[in-house]
């Protein structure tokens, strides 16, 4: 009998949303999502897309949403790749025609990705990159190339 190897091609983030209507149009108008929305069901939800990112935003049912930043003092909540580097100042540009909430501008990190920072309706801090510099990126790593 030979052991099959399942490949992993997708990860989807849940986000939770104090009012999930208003965070879906607000990936929708301002960010550029398609969505699937749920708003009927025990759990009202909605499953958001663009291009290969998949993202279910969820109701909240008691307590408040706060993002990993103000929570923990570190990470983003979310890191999107663009398919290239170059595509990182094409998404930035986009999103700064429409007035999205910048926290950082394009900039090379000191572990090797070109990226930048957006917030969301919610409070979320939503990283937006990709690795410039492998090597950097993965000297120390288990990972072969």
């Amino acid at each position: 009998m030979s052991e099959s190897r399942v490949k992993l091609v997708n990860l989807c983030s849940v986000f939770i949303s104090e009012d999930v209507e208003r965070t879906v149009k607000y990936y929708v108008e301002k960010l550029g999502f398609k969505y699937a929305c749920h708003y009927d069901k025990d759990t009202a939800f909605a499953t958001i897309y663009r291009d290969s990112i998949e993202l279910v935003i969820v109701q909240s049912k008691y307590g408040k949403v706060e993002s990993n930043i103000k929570r923990y003092g570190v990470g983003y909540d979310a890191y999107i790749d663009p398919d290239t580097v170059g595509g990182v100042d094409l998404i930035y540009e986009e999103y700064l025609s429409k007035n999205i909430k910048i926290i950082s501008r394009p900039h090379l990190t000191d572990y090797g990705s070109y990226e930048f920072v957006i917030e969301d309706i919610d409070g979320r801090h939503i990283g937006i990159g990709r690795i410039d510099n492998k090597n950097k990126f993965f000297k120390k790593s288990n990972l072969i190339e």
